[in-house]
């Protein structure tokens, strides 16, 4: 119980660090013009986005907050019932992260009708995103490779089983 406690606690500073980005960003950029970091690369640019990446899906909230809810209930099934062992900590904490980036786009949108989105990689014109964003792309990188180079298929086998929890 102690683990699940931590663990939810942990989720909740990272969803709390994406709000305070966003709130950042409405205080400071909306309105404004770019704030350039490094000229012609990257800029700090506000935008309402009520779509996904490269515009898909605009003004179609509520297929994000089916998605997001099915995740979610994914998450909270799968956690707890998750093996201890250390050997399947950076499984949990992708799984951790994804759902803070889940939660913290669904925020948004439930109480803004758009998600803020604010880095901007003008070299390459990179789609404008956020700190939840880089949760959920981040994470679910790093659980590819997980899955392909890490975890064997004995791993998946005692994942959910008794003697590891």
């Amino acid at each position: 119980m102690k683990q699940g406690i931590k663990a939810f606690i942990g989720c909740l500073l990272l969803v709390v660090l994406d709000q305070f980005t966003k709130v950042l960003a409405l205080q400071n950029l909306k309105g404004q013009e770019p704030i350039t970091i490094i000229p012609d690369v990257f800029q700090l640019l506000y935008v309402e986005n009520r779509g996904a990446a490269f515009g898909i899906l605009q003004n179609k909230q509520w297929v994000f907050l089916i998605i997001t809810a099915i995740v979610l209930a994914a998450l909270i099934w799968a956690l707890p019932r998750m093996s201890r062992e250390r050997h399947f900590l950076p499984l949990r904490l992708c799984l951790c992260f994804i759902g803070a980036g889940a939660v913290g786009n669904m925020i948004d949108r439930i109480f803004r009708g758009y998600v803020v989105d604010f880095f901007y990689f003008k070299l390459i014109d990179f789609p404008v995103f956020n700190v939840a964003d880089i949760y959920v792309t981040t994470s679910a990188i790093v659980l590819i490779f997980l899955i392909v180079f890490l975890y064997k298929e004995e791993d998946f086998d005692r994942l959910f089983s008794k003697k590891g929890r």
